[in-house]
């Protein structure tokens, strides 16, 4: 007779205390793919815990993400992990942004709104082929202070 324990499943893998942080800046649909998050990660441009990481840097509850976007920095509180990529309600789950980092979000954003834009400052398009030849002749027949 064969021995019972031996037929017997695994029991059920606990929740993993870590994952890759490549793969939780994926899961959590901070960057479209593991490939862009390693690239950041590789620039410096995340730090965990207040220091620079790798994208095999194992990333836990509670650790704090500083990701640099273009005009700030975003930071985050790792909330949860997952090792599969959900819908994004569900991965708004994994994270909370402080909120230091969601009034920097604010401002940058009503300085966009409330700046210049940089198209109209231009009063003229491109120079009209009769634009150009006037500008060449102009150059050509320029007066100069030599000319007496």
């Amino acid at each position: 007779m064969a021995d019972r324990s031996a037929r017997q499943t695994p029991p059920p893998a606990a929740p993993a205390a870590s994952m890759r942080l490549d793969k939780w800046l994926w899961a959590a649909r901070l960057y479209k793919t593991r490939s862009l998050a390693a690239d950041e990660l590789d620039k410096g441009r995340i730090h965990i815990n207040g220091q620079s990481a790798k994208p095999s840097r194992d990333v836990r509850v509670g650790d704090r993400l500083e990701i640099r976007r273009p005009g700030h920095v975003q930071t985050l509180d790792v909330r949860g992990l997952s090792a599969m990529r959900g819908p994004a309600p569900v991965a708004q789950l994994l994270y909370a942004e402080t909120p230091e980092s969601l009034a920097a979000a604010q401002a940058l954003q009503q300085a966009r709104r409330e700046g210049t834009e940089p198209a109209l400052s231009q009063t003229q398009g491109r120079p009209t082929k009769r634009d150009r030849r006037q500008l060449g002749d102009w150059q050509r027949w320029s007066a100069s202070l030599d000319d007496d």
